[in-house]
């Protein structure tokens, strides 16, 4: 069952020349790229330069190891290299327990650097309110917590030329933090900056600063009245102002109505550029990169009409990296840094050992459905299309059992086979789930199967297409019993961002959860993942 071509194929692969923009980043590689830079669920960026390197922090919210750090020469093409957690224990919501943090957890983490450590801080949008301060030496290497911080909503950290350390949040809001970081200063810097103007509605968020030519720069989105998201700055002279305001982006790219929230980085050589994310439905919110431009002391973004561009110009050239999306054979010893679970994963449940070339992931409870069905295993569909196919040992499988592949979010489309009378069948459904306010906690899931097929045999392949072109965001499902004949089933399936339940971008997910007893098991051979074009 192994695809043994594997490794041979993916070398083969490398070997050919000519344009290759589909299969990594939007690097064309003639010297430009194409927007959007990164066509995945990138959100809430903060990037900071160090020497020759740029390193980038987003957000995965109940994803676990969760805020992955990744590493890019170019800007274009990046590579995860860290994360700052594998696991938050803080409460049992976390373990999918007492409820979930679906759409909550790790939001909008800011990244700094200074005297040789990097720091990353980030607040859960969930109760306790309070913040994770992270620091290490090596970003490719393991982040220790250092401390807990307040509650400090999509913010910002700032190190002043002077040494002070503050934190930019919430609407203008400013407070001044301890020189070793632990928390706030007694009697330090705690102001508003300023107040959202007439024009405005809502929150000012996400907060990210830079000090350029000793005036400091505060980068938010804005929701105008009436008007689409968009990227503001307030500029001062002085860290606690006074503060002005201008609009530096407002456009609507590629057919969707804005591209706002990110930040601006220089090159080291006097280029400076915006990596701002923008909307982009089912498959969630991705990366565009752009010229920043000083014009008057304001950091205008886009080009010289204040656009997006649809291709440019790499800002370094000569580099590419991995995939954010990769295939894996599971020979290795760990599994490869793409893959994240939904929410903590229960480790004893999940080998790569017990079958040597196989993931084995075990029933660790009973579970009532997927969304509260632990050791999820995800990793982020692309666009324009893509496509992943997975191998599956189903012999272990007892009385109850449910496993398969899913084009998972809070609306999934799953291939879902389970095992009743000792017999296996295989479903192609749409699951919509309700989650409470409070506690996130699964309150019904409403299930439709489009069609039902009998197993025969203990191996499968199962695919699933996603399509992201503007206007479809659509799945389509596949079986094989050869991995060479595939026969679509069931319906094609609407993929949504959801701004209510998951907040996230869909995502490719494998899964096996119990109904009855625990102890069954299904053994993943591979995951074979392409990104295709348009």
């Amino acid at each position: 069952m192994k695809k043994r071509f594997l490794t041979v194929a993916i070398a083969l692969i490398g070997l050919i020349a000519g344009r290759m923009a589909t299969a990594q980043s939007g690097d064309n590689y003639d010297g430009t790229f194409t927007n959007p830079v990164v066509w995945a669920d990138v959100p809430d960026p903060d990037v900071i330069r160090v020497g020759d390197d740029f390193y980038l922090v987003s957000t995965t919210m109940h994803l676990m190891p969760g805020a992955p750090i990744m590493h890019s020469k170019d800007l274009v093409n990046w590579d995860i290299m860290s994360y700052l957690y594998d696991r938050i224990d803080e409460k049992p919501q976390y373990d999918l327990m007492e409820g979930t943090v679906y759409g909550r957890g790790q939001w909008a983490t800011s990244l700094r650097y200074r005297d040789g450590r990097y720091y990353a801080y980030f607040s859960p949008n969930d109760t306790p309110f309070k913040g994770y301060l992270y620091s290490t030496d090596n970003p490719s290497g393991k982040w220790s917590l250092v401390a807990r911080l307040p509650h400090f909503h999509d913010a910002s950290l700032f190190f002043d030329d002077d040494g002070r350390a503050y934190v930019f949040y919430g609407t203008g809001q400013l407070r001044e933090l301890k020189p070793d970081l632990t928390g706030v200063l007694p009697g330090g810097i705690d102001t508003t900056l300023f107040v959202r103007d007439a024009e405005e509605t809502g929150l000012l968020e996400g907060s990210r600063v830079v000090k350029h030519d000793g005036r400091y720069y505060l980068l938010m989105i804005s929701w105008p009245v009436g008007a689409p998201r968009r990227q503001v700055c307030y500029r001062a002279d002085r860290i606690t102002g006074p503060y002005e305001k201008r609009v530096i982006l407002e456009d609507a790219f590629a057919g969707f109505p804005y591209v706002g929230q990110g930040t601006i980085v220089d090159d080291g050589r006097g280029n400076w550029y915006g990596i701002i994310f923008q909307d982009r439905g089912g498959v969630g919110r991705v990366l565009t990169l752009m010229p920043c431009r000083w014009v008057d002391g304001w950091p205008l973004l886009g080009d010289e009409s204040g656009r997006v561009p649809e291709t440019m110009d790499k800002p370094v050239a000569g580099f590419s990296s991995p995939r954010l999306t990769v295939s894996d054979d599971f020979n290795a010893k760990d599994l490869k840094r793409n893959w994240q679970w939904n929410h903590n994963p229960i480790d004893s449940c999940w080998s790569l050992t017990a079958r040597n070339g196989f993931l084995r992931l075990s029933t660790g409870r009973v579970a009532e459905n997927l969304f509260l069905a632990p050791n999820t295993l995800t990793q982020r569909m692309e666009g324009p299309r893509c496509r992943g196919i997975v191998a599956l040992d189903l012999a272990g499988m007892k009385e109850g059992d449910v496993a398969g592949f899913a084009a998972f979010n809070s609306d999934a489309g799953v291939l879902a086979i389970t095992c009743r009378d000792g017999k296996k069948q295989l479903s192609m459904q749409s699951q919509s789930v309700s989650l409470t306010e409070k506690e996130k906690r699964v309150s019904d899931v409403k299930t439709r199967t489009h069609e039902t097929v009998a197993l025969t045999s203990d191996t499968l392949y199962l695919r699933i297409d996603g399509d992201f072109r503007v206007g479809r965001d659509i799945a389509t499902f596949y079986y094989s019993l050869d991995n060479k004949h595939w026969r679509q089933i069931g319906a094609d399936f609407n993929m949504i961002f959801d701004y209510r339940r998951f907040f996230m971008g869909t995502k490719f997910a494998l899964f096996n959860y119990a109904t009855q007893a625990t102890g069954g098991y299904i053994d993943v051979d591979f995951f074979d993942y392409k990104r295709l074009g348009e």
